[in-house]
C-alpha cells in the first residue's frame, strides 16, 4: 500500500518567535523540501492570515512544493483565487458535494471528521477524510485523543480514504497503518529535528519511515 502523506503547515511552530517575513520564508522552504521528499499533499493551514496574504503565500507554496498538491484549509475562495489543487474542510464546514462544482476538474476536497458517524455522514462527497486527534497533540491540547481503536472503526466505516492526524510520531506509524489508515497528516513529524525532539527525523527521513511502516518499497 502506498500511503497518502500530508504535511500540515504551522508557521508559529516552524519558526517560533520569528517575524512574519521570516516565518513565511521558512514555510516556503519547508514546502520545497516536502515536495522534493515525496510528500503528496500540503495543507496550508495559516488560519490567522487574511485572504490576500494567504493567496500570495499559497501561490508561492504552489510553485515551491511541486509536484506536491497544495490544499487550503477551509478557504475555498482562497484556493480558487490562488489556483490551488483543492481545499480541506473543517468538520462543520461547507458540504463537499455542493462545493465541488465551484472548482475545476480534478479539484481535491478533504474533510476533517471526529467519529465514525461523521465519516459515514460525509459519504463519498470528499476525496479523503482526516480523522483525529488520534493521540495527544500540542496542536489541540484540550481535545481528548481518540486512539487507534477508534481510528480503525472510522477507517472501516468510511467510503473514502482516511488519514490519521494528531500526535502521529515515528513510533506510532505501524499502529496507524495496522488500524487501516490510508496515510497520515502531521505538523510536528515534519518540523526540523533538534535537541529534545527525537521523534522529528526531518522531512525526507519521515517520508521514508512512513512508507516503510505502510509496507511500501522505496529506493
Amino acid at each position: 500500500m502506498t500511503p497518502i502523506i500530508c504535511l500540515v503547515t504551522n508557521r508559529h511552530r516552524l519558526a517560533p518567535g520569528a517575524s512574519l517575513e521570516v516565518q513565511i520564508e521558512r514555510l516556503v522552504a519547508q514546502a520545497a523540501e516536502a515536495g522534493r521528499a515525496g510528500v503528496e499533499f500540503i495543507q496550508l493551514r495559516e488560519r490567522d492570515l487574511e485572504g490576500a496574504a494567504l493567496v500570495r503565500l499559497a501561490r508561492r507554496i504552489l510553485k515551491a512544493a511541486a509536484p506536491a498538491k497544495v490544499l487550503i484549509n477551509d478557504r475555498a475562495d482562497v484556493a480558487l483565487a490562488a489556483g490551488a489543487h483543492g481545499v480541506h474542510l473543517r468538520s462543520d464546514s461547507y458540504d463537499a458535494g455542493r462545493l465541488r462544482p465551484l472548482g475545476p476538474t480534478g479539484w481535491l476536497i478533504g474533510r476533517s471528521v471526529h467519529s465514525a458517524a461523521e465519516a459515514i455522514a460525509a459519504g463519498g462527497a470528499a476525496d479523503y477524510l482526516m480523522f483525529g486527534p488520534v493521540y495527544p497533540t500540542p496542536s489541540k491540547p484540550g481535545a481528548p485523543p481518540a486512539g487507534a481503536d477508534e481510528l480503525k472503526k472510522v477507517a472501516a466505516a468510511a467510503d473514502t480514504p482516511v488519514l490519521a492526524i494528531g500526535g502521529v510520531t515515528r513510533s506510532r506509524l505501524s499502529e496507524v497503518a495496522a488500524a487501516g489508515s490510508a496515510g497520515i497528516a502531521a505538523i510536528e513529524l515534519f518540523l526540523p529535528p533538534g535537541a529534545g525532539f527525537p521523534e522529528r527525523p526531518g522531512i525526507a527521513a519521515a517520508v521514508r519511515a512512513i512508507r516503510a511502516a505502510f509496507g511500501t518499497r522505496f529506493d
